[in-house]
């Protein structure tokens, strides 16, 4: 997150009666957070079942299992023998929520929730990599093929990155720094698609995989962190990035998740990961030359993903399932957007006023999915509960921000460290 400290001018003001719906929110959910112990489930966590070896390690099989725990309408895994567990990226995402909370209020509790995770993440990092880095802890099979437990991912050991370089802006601890850099070492080495039009990152390290949203969050990263350490090859790389998937957005401002002919699907989340990136990146280098793509992204993403109430779409085409991660990353990204476009803000209030009616349960977890005809209420840990997290703090943040009340926390002490 690369905050601006500054009044958003042009921006409407918003009722303390939203701030307080939301600050109650947050709260809610962080209780029932710690009260599980960050211990959820995921979506794609079928095969921690008793039921994999069944599979042999093979891709469909695997792919059907996944399929049938990710999609029943009622949560079958403690049938299937599956426990709730322990998640890098959501102790990812909710440290990252947590900071930007104390950055706001200097909650001091949040500061400590946030070192936790990131305590927890230095001491579950990937084994199997010199750098740091994380996956998922499970076998998880795609269309492209199987991904070994725990093999890092791209997008997701960006965004923990993100949430190291955070650290170390507001605490100002080296270790963070070491963690974040270390992160920007593994990014390089991954497989790249050299093109005459960009160049792109591979998803993971064991294959070449060429998606948009890893790419650019990969790209977004790689700029951050080189703003923080002066790497002009980090800097060179994450332009090129951009430049990869931006020459591939279409002419209606959306993007495929791949180019591969099998990937030509467009959804919500993976769109806003794009445009967030898009936003972050130009944030970060004061580099105007993909503003272009980011406009017509974000005129497409307005008119394709929400209806009229708030509630966001799945695809651009085709509402069901709702899903918490469309919601949450669409708060996120609208938010991020709403300097550029103050509609951007009011949209973002939407989506969460409608997630919290709709997607949040009395005991403050956040619900999965809306199928229409009825609501699976499994609680995931990521995938609803740390992403709503970091969602809610960024919209706290912006709508602080229309106000012109922001005051970054402990602001001199972070000088004065330096």
């Amino acid at each position: 997150m690369h905050r601006h400290h500054r009044e958003m001018h042009g921006l409407p003001h918003y009722s303390i009666q939203l701030k307080h719906r939301i600050e109650r929110s947050l709260e809610l959910v962080r209780a029932w957070i710690r009260g599980h112990k960050y211990q959820a489930y995921e979506p794609a966590d079928g095969n921690l079942s008793w039921l994999f070896p069944l599979t042999r390690g093979r891709v469909l099989p695997m792919r059907m299992l996944q399929q049938i725990v990710l999609r029943a309408p009622v949560n079958i895994r403690p049938l299937l023998g599956i426990s709730p567990h322990e998640s890098a990226i959501g102790r990812g995402y909710l440290a990252w929520g947590y900071l930007l909370l104390h950055s706001l209020t200097g909650d001091d509790k949040a500061r400590h929730e946030a070192i936790d995770c990131l305590d927890w993440l230095m001491a579950n990092r990937f084994a199997g990599a010199t750098e740091f880095s994380w996956g998922d802890p499970y076998e998880y099979a795609t269309r492209a093929g199987r991904r070994p437990y725990g093999e890092p991912i791209l997008v997701w050991t960006a965004f923990i990155g993100e949430a190291f370089l955070e650290a170390y802006d507001l605490i100002v601890d080296q270790s963070h720094l070491r963690v974040a850099e270390s992160i920007g070492r593994w990014i390089l080495a991954l497989p790249r698609q050299f093109t005459d039009t960009g160049n792109c990152l591979s998803y993971a390290a064991h294959r070449q995989s060429f998606i948009h949203n890893a790419n650019v969050v990969g790209a977004a990263y790689l700029a951050h962190l080189a703003q923080v350490t002066s790497s002009h090859e980090m800097l060179a790389v994450a332009k090129s990035a951009m430049a990869y998937t931006c020459s591939r957005q279409k002419p209606d401002g959306s993007w495929h998740y791949a180019e591969d002919r099998g990937y030509h699907w467009i959804d919500n989340f993976h769109t806003a990961y794009n445009l967030s990136a898009l936003a972050n990146y130009r944030n970060t280098t004061q580099d105007h030359c993909f503003d272009h793509y980011l406009s017509r992204g974000r005129q497409f993403y307005k008119s394709h993903f929400f209806e009229s109430d708030g509630r966001p779409k799945y695809f651009h085409n085709k509402t069901y399932p709702t899903d918490i991660q469309c919601a949450a990353q669409a708060i996120d990204t609208l938010a991020t957007l709403a300097e550029d476009d103050p509609d951007c803000l009011m949209l973002a209030t939407r989506v969460a006023e409608w997630t919290i009616d709709n997607m949040q349960g009395e005991d403050g977890h956040f619900y999965f999915r809306d199928l229409g005809w009825t609501k699976v209420t499994t609680p995931l840990l990521h995938w609803g509960q740390a992403t709503m997290v970091k969602a809610l703090a960024v919209l706290l943040q912006k709508l602080a921000l229309s106000q012109g009340c922001v005051v970054p926390a402990s602001q001199e002490s972070r000088v004065a460290a330096r």
